[in-house]
């Protein structure tokens, strides 16, 4: 008789190191990795065909990991519930294994119902934490300790061999096309992959990362200053806990070095971990309250924007055509990479709901397709921080004109990315509408007024902050979601916003 299996479900952590699931699944009996291709999933509006390239990228890579373990990774395409019945009914599945997962709602809705398949057929699923997220949390205190905790657990070691298990399993990876996704050109995007995870770990730690801190805000020198392994902590080739280990010990080797450049490493890398904890404090707030991803996570602003965007405004955004240079070439070096830096996403997505007054489900949206790197928790939280709806942060409305001038001064980055201003002289590069000669360029005049525009959205804004119960309602959001110094408890005192909780709306969590 065939052995029950255990089912290792990959989802995104697609890695065999440091991958518990993995490690504890076979110590138990035979093994079979799977990962399951969700065409609903990748119907949803949040995802794009260059998310599922550099997944496919990963997966490939697995395949072979696996393969040398033993057993390779079998890919099936359908709905999660009904593939694991057929498991099920013809192999027997003792246990489930997979990583917890902070997804989107989607994803949230899918794991209710395995879980309620699982427990209606006794398999157990068992799902250890992946990041420093922690499932049903009371209360916030503690949780930096809790994460520096995790993070210092040894990496898990992948399984020594895998026995393999008779049969032809499917090892198609399909293409985007096969897919359905829509053509999605990205041809700067990276690679996915544990390889590339590493090596890019590597080379900022040893060699890209000394300026960190001052060259991650400037689109021209973030592409090379920052780490860029967001896509990669995304889709899993590398764990947080990898990363910040290797952090650690690099700091460690530097420390007691007192030359500048030392210094100037410990520094940035010092500001390098504290993103670390970032990304999944961020997270944590999703995991906390999934409604943040499609509702107002302050109820004031419901109704603020309206629900239908202006098509044209989010039409000319989404094409890098709103007539603001710096905004636009932002816009375009996204869609060209699949990837900017942290300040340039809050500045595209401030410009959307503050200038341009359009949903921030709508902007969002858009965003979460073109972000190789997106991640649901941080993102939504992110998109709302921004569009200030969280009623506890700073309102951030950011000035096109002025970060142009203060992240590009010499208009290089503009030029790069907007060819039609390319005869405008370097005095006017950041608002070519004033030069004489702007109506014989190609490129539009700025949609709207940002000066009057940014106006009258801080009016709105500041207007309902006034409104009885908005205070007790960001206290209640504070005490619930904000950030605050490990260990510190709040002894049942009512919180105060302004002392409690860091203004996260100033972060920037590039890594």
């Amino acid at each position: 008789m065939k052995k029950p299996l255990n089912i290792v479900w990959f989802k995104r952590d697609l890695r065999v190191a440091d991958h518990r699931p993995l490690a504890q699944a076979a110590k138990m009996g035979p093994v079979l990795p799977l990962y399951i291709v969700e065409p609903d999933f990748w119907a949803q509006p949040d995802a794009s065909a260059r998310q599922w390239a550099f997944a496919a990228e990963s997966l490939q890579e697995l395949q072979a990991s696996l393969a040398l373990l033993g057993q390779p990774l079998c890919i099936m395409v359908g709905d999660a519930v009904s593939i694991l019945a057929e498991l099920h009914r013809q192999h027997g599945i003792s246990s489930l294994w997979s990583h917890e997962e902070t997804g989107n709602g989607w994803t949230f809705a899918r794991d209710l119902s395995v879980a309620a398949w699982a427990r209606q057929n006794g398999v157990p699923w068992h799902e250890p934490r992946q990041f420093g997220v922690v499932r049903r949390l009371k209360s916030r205190n503690g949780w930096a300790q809790s994460w520096d905790s995790m993070m210092a657990e040894p990496v898990t070691q992948p399984p020594f061999a895998l026995a393999p298990i008779s049969g032809e399993w499917p090892v198609h990876i399909p293409t985007p096309a096969e897919l359905g996704l829509p053509s999605d050109p990205c041809p700067s995007r990276q690679r996915g992959g544990r390889a590339a995870a590493l090596a890019m770990l590597d080379s900022f730690l040893s060699e890209r990362g000394r300026e960190y801190r001052y060259q991650m805000s400037s689109p021209v020198t973030a592409f090379d200053a920052c780490s860029r392994i967001s896509p990669h902590l995304t889709w899993g080739a590398i764990s947080m806990r990898e990363v910040a280990q290797s952090t650690s010990k690099r700091i460690r080797t530097l420390s007691h070095q007192n030359d500048y450049a030392s210094k100037s490493w410990r520094g940035s890398l010092t500001s390098f971990m504290s993103r670390q904890h970032w990304h999944c404090h961020f997270m944590q707030k999703l995991e906390d309250e999934p409604r943040l991803e499609f509702e107002n996570l302050h109820r004031t602003y419901d109704g603020l924007r309206g629900d239908s965007p202006d098509p044209e405004r989010l039409a000319a955004w989404c094409a890098g055509q709103t007539g603001f240079p710096f905004v636009d070439a932002c816009m375009r070096a996204l869609s060209q990479h699949g990837w900017i830096n942290f300040r340039m996403r809050a500045m595209l997505m401030s410009f959307a709901s503050y200038h341009l007054w359009l949903p921030w489900r709508a902007s969002g949206l858009h965003l979460a397709r073109q972000f190789v790197d997106y991640e649901p928790g941080i993102h939504w939280s992110q998109v709302q921080m921004q569009s200030g709806t969280t009623g506890i942060n700073t309102m951030r409305v950011y000035n096109p004109v002025k970060q142009s001038l203060d992240q590009d001064p010499t208009g290089a980055f503009v030029r790069a990315y907007v060819p039609e201003i390319d005869s405008v002289p370097d005095v006017f590069i950041h608002e070519p509408w004033l030069w004489p000669g702007s109506d014989s360029l190609s490129y539009p005049k700025p949609i709207v007024d940002h000066t009057e525009a940014a106006k009258a959205a801080r009016e709105a804004l500041y207007s309902l902050r006034k409104k009885s119960g908005h205070s007790e309602a960001a206290s209640q959001i504070v005490a619930k979601h904000g950030s605050r110094k490990s260990g510190i408890p709040m002894k049942g005192r009512k919180p105060k916003v302004a002392s409690q909780i860091k203004d996260e709306s100033q972060l920037s969590f590039d890594i």
